[in-house]
C-alpha cells in the first residue's frame, strides 16, 4: 500500500484516469490519501478524512511513508487556514497560495512554512454560519470545495470541516448523518436542510441560518428564505428546492 498527500492548492479527484473524465471532488493542500491503484501517470485514491475515492495524477501528488501517513490519519488535531486566501513557502521557493480549508497540520511534512491565520479543534456552533458567509458569492462548480468554486456538500462539508465537525463528502451521504427533527421551529443556525428531487433522491443541502433563511449553493452560494415547502427564490418568486429533512449535526 502506498500514501500520499497533496502539495498543491488544488488538485481535481476524477472518475477515471483521464484528464477529460468528470471532477468528482478535490483535494485541498495539506489533504493526505491512501493509494488504492497505482498505474503510470494517475493513482486512484481513498481521501483519509472522508473515505472518498478516485483518479489523481501522479505529478500532482507527492508520496509519503507509512509511517507518516499513520501519525497523521491518527490525528483529530489537524489545523486549517482560516483565510480564504493564504500562502505557504519553502526554502527557496515562490510562495504557494492555498486556499480556505487547507491542512496547515502538514506543512512541516512538506517542508513548507505558513503565512496567515489558522484555526484548530472544534469551534462553537456560532462559528459555523461565520464561516459560511465566507463562502458567499462563490460560483457553483460541480466537486469543488474553495471559494473559487464550490458545490453544495463540497460547501457543507468545508464549513463543518474548518471548524472541527466531520461531514461525508455527498448529500445524500450526509444526510444520514446526525439527528432529525421535525420542525424548522425546533432548527438553529448552523444545522442542515435537505432536499430531494422529483425521485426521492436527495440532492441538495444547506446550512440553516437565523429567521428562516438558508445559506446554500444554486449557480453561487447564496442566502434565500425556508419554510416547510423548501427553499424559496425571492428573485425567481418560486421555490426552486423541496424540503426533505433537517438534520441536527452539533
Amino acid at each position: 500500500m502506498q500514501y500520499g498527500i497533496c502539495h498543491l492548492s488544488i488538485v481535481p479527484i476524477r472518475t477515471h484516469p483521464d484528464d477529460s473524465t468528470e471532477m468528482v471532488s478535490q483535494l485541498l493542500y495539506g489533504e493526505y490519501f491512501k493509494v488504492l491503484e497505482s498505474r503510470k501517470k494517475w493513482s486512484r485514491i481513498r481521501v483519509s478524512y472522508d473515505n472518498y475515492e478516485g483518479w489523481v495524477a501522479n505529478n500532482q501528488i507527492t508520496l509519503i511513508e507509512e509511517s507518516i501517513f499513520q501519525g497523521l490519519n491518527g490525528t483529530t488535531d489537524d489545523s486549517f487556514s482560516a483565510d480564504i486566501v493564504s500562502h505557504v513557502c519553502g526554502e527557496g521557493e515562490m510562495l504557494l497560495p492555498i486556499l480556505l480549508g487547507s491542512v496547515i497540520s502538514t506543512t512541516e511534512i512538506l517542508n513548507h512554512s505558513f503565512e496567515g491565520d489558522s484555526i484548530k479543534g472544534q469551534s462553537p456552533k456560532s462559528n459555523l454560519v461565520d464561516t459560511s458567509l465566507l463562502y458567499l458569492k462563490a460560483p457553483y462548480l460541480y466537486g469543488g470545495k474553495t471559494p473559487f468554486g464550490i458545490d453544495c456538500s463540497g460547501f457543507t462539508q468545508m464549513v463543518y470541516k474548518i471548524n472541527g465537525y466531520k461531514l461525508k463528502r455527498d448529500a445524500e451521504q450526509q444526510s444520514k448523518q446526525g439527528e432529525a427533527l421535525s420542525f424548522i421551529e425546533e432548527s438553529e443556525p448552523g444545522d442542515l436542510a435537505f432536499f430531494d428531487n422529483t425521485e426521492g433522491i436527495i440532492d441538495h443541502v444547506g446550512i440553516i441560518l437565523k429567521d428562516n433563511y438558508i445559506i446554500h449553493v444554486h449557480g453561487h452560494v447564496r442566502i434565500d428564505r425556508l419554510d416547510h415547502t423548501g427553499i424559496f427564490n425571492s428573485e425567481k418568486k418560486m421555490y426552486t428546492h423541496k424540503l426533505r429533512v433537517i438534520k441536527k449535526i452539533v
